[in-house]
Parts: structure tokens; sequence; C-alpha cells
């Protein structure tokens, strides 16, 4: 398959391919964060005239007081610098937010006309047959072969970093299904190709859909019952698959998902194999990378890069869609909105990537865990897109393979193999003996040494968020990129109903993030230096995202203890500063509520949000933070842990009810339940000093006031404590280790503040 340039039919004088316009609240966000600005020189001016008191007083005192005193204000201080860096960052993503609009319609009819539909090779990634059901990874693919595409440009590589004989039986079933299934999509005209996603919505349903169902019960059954099991017997094997025996018979003793060979074994043909009305069927491979315990596999990251490789000496399109393995298609003509804009003459030359938001089905009706991540996939990006494009999340992304190998402006990296090299031209079937020798060559687990995959070629590596990471070394080197949000979500994915799973996956993202931050690339020398200084602080506001848990962790902890010690160290009612907290409370809170609300959220989906954002930085972010550093001296190693994508019936149900999983001891929940104690103790410290001191109202009501958001934001946790009796409640050893460590906080505040 050889690659294709912009086809010359489309020109300037041809229909939209897409337009764009600026959003309406640019304008105000701007003056906002002047005036914004503005109050916090007036605070960092109070903060620094106060410190300055303190320190001439303890200049003039022998006691201990004033050096306590010094550092809770510093304390605070740090709390608020970071605060104030952290909205700075936000900032650059509200200067110019747009919103795009694309014309498939028109691009389709110029392709068919002059007959240069590009190839497609689709990337699906999987390294877990027991927390990615195969099955999810089986609608993944079925969905994005059925794509409303000539289906002979289609090439679909999965790539199963477990080595599970599992999945590799759950493709041989899809590729049997997919003869029938393409053809009863193409006829009906679905919009939902992924047959779990069709069957399980309330669609009238005929004969034919009946007969379909059923077979795709059947070979969900047989998928199910092999994985149940564990193994897969030959005699369960059907009369037209003994052929694959061959390769089933490289599962062999020894054979480990950290120790084993190179399996690739093309599954569908596009040049020999039709679907059952006689239409080219996509080609369909798997691959399964050389696997050794004495080379580093660069997680996600170097998977990719082997199916970069193994893709380019196969079918070599020049557009490639990176997908997580349950992430179907929820929309059949997304590639031609990609290619809307991948494909535009000039512009197109220097794109690399078109993003599209990661939207999730099965999300509960106040979105307890904030799985939509709307900042994340969906208010940002349209930010980051009015400058020089959005960022790369993964899934959903379709990108010029030409931007994998150097940048726009100088001429492309050498590659070590010419069959490698964007441009090349494979003129052999996928299926020939030599494609499959240059296909398991570069797909060895030694191949990489000594080349520049990781650095400079392909997906990078250095960080456990390789997405983040890779698109913001793509953008250093002068690509740009496009965010496309349209109306009907593009593809839709499954999300974690546990709380330990939600926050175990926001750890590791919080420690790959860091790994950017701390690097010689960091966002703010490098990126500003290479993409300007909005661009810069966009993607800072990504790499530093777990700095929230610095001033989270200090609002959460030392005022409340500094309280109920007898101790102030936030403003009084009649202070002024007490007026400035309250505008910058009220309208960084106001303004994000406008941003949920303008992207079809919810009151109550966006109050999910800010607690998860609470939740986070005393968990995820703060245990991230910890772990990178503790990685940093030699003591643990990063690692990938696989989000667990299995549904559990009974944790389902729970979720389905707004219910919070907390049912395992964890340190998350320990320091969850902390800052609930604390908070309620500091809460009800201050009702008593006001019932026998009303006089105090105005010194105690601001720290009444913050532990009573903590309280509202922490009942969740109040109910898993006292008032559940189900498997999800907060287990008793987890309250107790809270409770102790909450009496040894006390104390040693206590004792530090008083001596």
């Amino acid at each position: 398959m050889a690659p294709t340039q912009s086809p010359s039919s489309i020109t300037s004088s041809s229909p939209p391919l897409h337009t764009f316009h600026v959003h309406r609240r640019a304008i105000p966000y701007r003056l906002f964060a002047m005036i914004y600005l503005f109050a916090i020189i007036i605070l960092f001016y109070q903060h620094l005239h106060k410190l300055i008191n303190l320190v001439m007083n303890s200049s003039t005192s022998t006691s201990r007081t004033s050096s306590n005193s010094i550092f809770l204000h510093l304390s605070m201080i740090l709390a608020d610098v970071v605060l104030a860096f952290m909205w700075t960052t936000t900032q650059a993503c509200r200067m110019r937010p747009i919103r795009r609009r694309t014309f498939p319609d028109n691009l389709a009819k110029m392709l068919e006309k002059s007959g240069e539909y590009p190839g497609l090779d689709v990337f699906i990634c999987t390294a877990d047959p027991y927390k990615e059901p195969p099955m999810s990874v089986v609608n993944t693919a079925l969905s994005v072969m059925a794509y409303e595409y000539p289906t002979d440009k289609i090439s679909v590589y999965v790539s199963d970093d477990g080595g599970s004989k599992l999945t590799f039986f759950a493709f041989m079933e899809a590729a049997k299904f997919a003869r029938y299934w393409l053809p009863f999509c193409r006829e009906k005209r679905l919009v939902e190709r992924s047959p779990e996603a069709y069957f399980s919505s309330n669609h009238g349903c005929s004969c034919e859909d009946e007969e379909m169902k059923t077979l795709y019960e059947i070979m969900k059954g047989r998928v199910e019952n092999v994985v149940e099991r564990g193994e897969l017997n030959y005699e369960y094997l059907t009369t037209s698959q003994l052929h694959e025996r061959d390769t089933l018979s490289k599962w062999k003793s020894g054979f480990t998902r950290q120790d084993h060979p190179t399996i690739i074994e093309v599954l569908l043909d596009s040049s020999e194999d039709k679907d059952i009305t006689g239409h080219k069927m996509p080609n369909l491979v798997y691959v399964s990378r050389e696997k050794s315990r004495t080379s580093h596999h660069n997680f996600k990251a170097g998977a990719l890069n082997v199916l970069t490789r193994v893709s380019a000496t196969m079918t070599n399109a020049p557009v490639i869609l990176t997908l997580d393995c349950d992430m179907y298609s929820n929309d059949p003509v997304t590639p031609l909105r990609a290619l809307c804009f991948l494909w535009e003459p000039l512009k197109g030359l220097e794109l690399a990537y078109v993003q599209f938001p990661q939207h999730f089905s099965g999300i509960n009706e106040n979105d307890i865990y904030a799985n939509e991540n709307k900042r994340l996939f969906r208010v940002n990006p349209m930010g980051m897109d009015g400058l020089q494009g959005t960022g790369y999340v993964g899934t959903g992304c379709f990108f010029h393979r030409r931007a994998l190998f150097g940048s726009p402006s100088s001429p492309r990296f050498v590659v070590e193999r010419r069959e490698l090299d964007p441009e090349h031209v494979v003129g052999e079937d996928v299926k020939s003996e030599i494609v499959l020798s240059k296909a398991h060559l570069v797909a060895t687990c030694n191949y990489e040494d000594g080349t520049n995959w990781g650095s400079k070629i392909g997906f990078r590596y250095g960080s456990l968020v390789e997405d983040y990471y890779t698109g913001y070394k793509l953008q250093c080197e002068g690509w740009k990129s496009v965010f496309c949000d349209p109306e009907r979500p593009a593809f839709l994915g499954d999300i974690p109903i546990n709380l330990h799973d939600v926050l175990s996956q926001n750890k590791r993202w919080a420690i790959g993030l860091l790994q950017v931050a701390f690097s010689k690339y960091c966002t703010l020398t490098y990126g500003i230096k290479s993409m300007g200084l909005l661009m810069g602080l966009a993607y800072s506001h990504y790499a530093f995202w777990p700095f929230w848990s610095i001033p989270i962790t200090i609002y959460a902890f030392l005022p409340p203890l500094a309280f109920i010690n007898g101790v102030s160290t936030l403003p009084k009612v009649m202070d002024p500063l007490f007026c400035l907290y309250v505008f910058f409370f009220v309208g960084a809170y106001a303004q994000d509520l406008i941003d949920f609300l303008l992207t079809n959220g919810t009151i109550m989906r966006w109050w999910s949000e800010q607690r998860m954002w609470l939740i986070r930085g005393l968990t995820s972010y703060l245990f991230g933070y910890i772990d990178f550093f503790l990685q940093k001296l030699g003591i643990s190693a990063s690692g990938f842990n696989v989000t667990n994508k299995v549904i559990d019936d009974e944790q389902s149900k729970r979720y389905e009810q707004g219910a919070f999983e907390f049912g395992i001891t964890s340190p998350f929940f320990v320091v969850l339940t902390m800052a609930a104690i604390v908070n309620l103790i500091a809460f009800v410290v201050g009702v008593i000093r006001v019932v026998f001191f009303p006089e105090k109202f105005g010194e105690v009501f601001v720290q009444m006031l913050i532990s009573g958001f903590v309280m509202v934001n922490c009942w969740p946790i109040y109910e898993g404590i006292a008032l559940r009796v189900d498997k999800g409640r907060m287990p008793t050893k987890t309250t107790t280790m809270a409770i102790l460590l909450v009496g040894f906080l006390y104390c040693a505040t206590s004792i530090t503040l008083k001596s």
C-alpha cells in the first residue's frame, strides 16, 4: 500500500472542508484574568507585609511563638503561590478557545471523484485479558473495521502486550464474525458499529437483527467460555480455524507474558478475504512483540512503536489511528472528519495529528468519580487548539505517519531500514514470506538498541504518560495539531467504577507528568523556548498537575489543626484579606462552572468534578509526588499498571446508585478519612467557641466556613464510615488507622505550637 500525498483535486476553490470560530467568552475571560491577576498581586503584597512584620517581631522575641507563626505563614504563602501558579497556567487555555466544524460529505465527494482515499492503519493496544476483556477489544476492532471508508484501505493492528492465547483466539473468532457484521452495517447504514453497543441499545429488532445477534452471542459465548477456563484446547477450534494451529503451537512451555517470541498473524488479508457479499475485507493483524526479562519494553509507547514499524513493513498507510482497547467507534464517518484537516493542501503538511475528545458510556447520573474529565478532554483542548493545537491524549487520534519521523521544517531522520520510511511503497502482499520476515525482525525486543526510536522517532519514551509526552515533543519540533469535537462523539470508552482504580490511574498519570516537569524538556524552559509563552504555560498546566496536592493538603490539614490548638492561620471576617479570598474562591469556581456548563455539563456533575479534584489532590497527586521523588532517590521503581476494565455486578449496582466504593484498605482512603475527621473536629470546636464566646464569631467564622466546605465534600466518606453496611463501606481498619494518625498529628501540632 503506497503512501498518498494530499489529493490534487482539493483546491482553494473546492467546497470548504472545515471552519472554526472563536468562542464569545474569550474577551470576557481575558478581562477577568487581568482583574484576577491584580487581586493576586495585592494578596502577595499583603503576605509579604505580614511576613516582614513577623520576622521583625521574631528578632526582638526569644519565644518560639514567633518562629511558629513564621512557619505557619510561610506554609500558607506556599499554598497560595502554587494556587496562583496553577491559575496562571490555566489562563493560557482560556485566551482563545475555538470551536471547529467539519464537512465530511464535501471531502467524500472529492475523494470518490479522484479515487485518492489514503490508507489508514489502526493501532489497538491491549495487555491483560483479565483486566481488559477480549470481547471489549474485539468490539473496538469491529467498530473501526466497519468504518464508512473503503475497506481495502483499512488495516487494523492489534498489539497484545500480554501475549495471551485467549486474546488471539478472540480475534480468530472476530475475523469470522466480521464477514457477516461488515455487510450488515453497510446495508443497514448503522451509526453504532460496535456489536455490543448496537445490540444493547433500544433498536427495533428485525429478523435480520435477531439472526446477527445470534451470531454475535455465539461468538461472545465461545470467547468468554475460553477466558473463564483460562485455556484453549485444540478440540475447541472450528474446522475453518484448524490452519491457525501452527500459530497456537507457539504458546508452549516457558511462554510467559514477560518472556516470549514475536507472534505476528494475519487473520484477514484484504487482497484475498471477502465478506459474505463479495466485498473486500480490511486487513486484520495480530501482533505480540518479543519480550525478554533482560530488555526494557517501554510500556505502551514501546508497543506503539512496534506497531509503527510492523505496519510500515506490511501496509505503510500515511494515516495512523491510535485507540485504547475499550474505545470503540461511535461515528462511522470519523476518518473523513479527520481527513478534512489532514488532507487539506498546505495546512495539512504541517499538521501532526487530529485529536478527538474522549467520551464514555456507562457513566452514572452525577458522574461521582468525574470520569468525564471535561477540563482535560474538552475544555482545555479547545483553548490549546486556538493557540497551536491540543495535546495527544493516547486514544482517538489520527496521525500523519511522517510526523513521527522528524520536524516539518527539516529533513526526516534517516531510518535504519528503507521499508520503515513513511514514503516507502509496500509492493508485496501482507502474507508474503518476505513481508512477514521483515515484520518479525522489527518486532524483536532489542531492535531499537542504538537507534532513534523513542527519542527522535516514533512515540517518545521517558514518561509513564507517553501520550502527553509524545504530543508535547512533536509540537516542540514545530508540528501543529487540531482538536475536533463533533456533536456526535467519535468514540466511546469504558470507565473505572471503583474509586481505588480511578485514583491509581491518576497517580500513574501524576508520576508520568512529573517525569516531564523535572526533565531537561521541562515545559517552563524547553517548552516556552520551543513553542512560545502561552503554549508552554498550557503544557505546564498538565506537567505540574500534581502540584495541586501542595495547597490542597496544606489547607485540608494545617489551618484546622492549628485552629483546634487555638491558633488562627486564616483572616478574620473584618480583615480586608477575607474579601480577597472570597473573590478568589467565588471567581475561580464560577469560571470553572461556566466552562463546565458550556460543554453540556450539569451542576451536579460539576460538583462531582470539583470534589474529585480535592480527592485527587489528597491522594493521587500527593502519593504520585512521593513516589516520583522516591524513584529519583532510587528507593522505588516506576511501573505501568493496567487499569481494570472488568465490571463487578455488585460494584456496578452501587455505582449506579451513586455510592462511593471504598471496600478495600488503601493509603488513599486513610488520608481522605484523616482530612474528614480533622475538619469535622475543627468545625465542632468552632461551634462550641461560638456558643460559649459569641464575640469570637468573627475570628472562627472563616475556619468554620472552610471546614464546613470540606465536610460537605467529605459526605460520601462519613457515609462510608458510619451509615453503610454493604461491601463498599469504609473498612474499619482504615477508619481506626486514620483516627490514630489524626491523634498523632494533633499531639505533634500541639507540642510544636505550645512549646
